[in-house]
């Protein structure tokens, strides 16, 4: 069975732009909704996807930090072309450790990173949302259960140096967070259970920017934005962007 891939989408409104950046192994429609939001207020969006993500697992096991960091990099350039001047950026998971990683390179707006791990000490987590994932892009295949079993066998074989390589990006980002003077939002599900939720805490104490806020979310897991509390989100993510200084 062919499997349609999913798209990056930009949805253009007002002057002030918004990137808004996916999770590991997830894709842009972790992020569409909140991009409609926004635009719906005012704001133009752009969700890119990452090297390897939105395909077979197999393709993820080829990528690398440094190719989802030129991805990031090119996406705010994306914008810049397009004639924005005025941008900030909301991540997801690994899109909040890669928005981060902007606050500290770039000249942007705010940040807001939703269930950003910080800690490389959830591997184990990681590689079961990798299996699960995996498993679940081979069933859409309409693959039999002992191929699927093989071939997953083999994925977690040979992803081995991605997550070694993904763990020292977290790692590398954790160490400069406190070189972020970016407005910052820090959103945690409570019942995340993929990453140390101790991340949200750190990210909001080491940050230096005078204009900082963290919310908790007592009934969201980890892919937040698509859980129960979206809505909320929503309106606490444009609250937030309205805040902010877009002079």
């Amino acid at each position: 069975m062919k499997i349609k891939q999913p798209q990056p989408f930009t949805f253009e409104e007002g002057e002030r732009a918004v990137l808004l950046l996916h999770g590991f192994t997830g894709h842009s429609a972790d992020v569409r909704m909140l991009g409609r939001f926004l635009q719906k207020h005012g704001y133009t969006t752009h969700g890119p996807i990452y090297a390897g993500h939105g395909k077979e697992l197999e393709a993820l096991i080829e990528a690398r930090p440094e190719d989802w960091w030129a991805d990031v990099q090119n996406a705010l350039n994306h914008l810049r072309e397009l004639g924005y001047k005025k941008i900030a950026v909301a991540g997801l998971s690994l899109g909040g450790v890669l928005g981060l990683k902007l606050a500290y390179s770039e000249p942007i707006k705010g940040i807001v990173t939703m269930c950003s791990p910080m800690f490389f000490d959830n591997e184990k987590q990681l590689t079961q949302g990798f299996e699960f994932k995996a498993r679940q892009y081979k069933q859409l295949e309409g693959k039999d259960k002992e191929t699927i079993e093989q071939e997953v066998k083999e994925l977690l074989n040979e992803s081995e140096e991605m997550f070694k390589q993904l763990g020292g990006f977290i790692r590398e980002v954790h160490d400069e967070v406190d070189q972020i003077y970016t407005p910052t939002f820090v959103v945690q599900a409570e019942n995340d259970e993929m990453i140390n939720t101790e991340s949200a805490n750190y990210i909001y104490e080491q940050v230096e920017a005078d204009q900082k806020e963290i919310k908790w979310y007592k009934n969201s897991g980890h892919v937040i934005t698509m859980d129960k509390e979206k809505e909320q989100l929503h309106e606490d993510i444009l609250a937030f962007l309205e805040s902010l200084d877009w002079s």
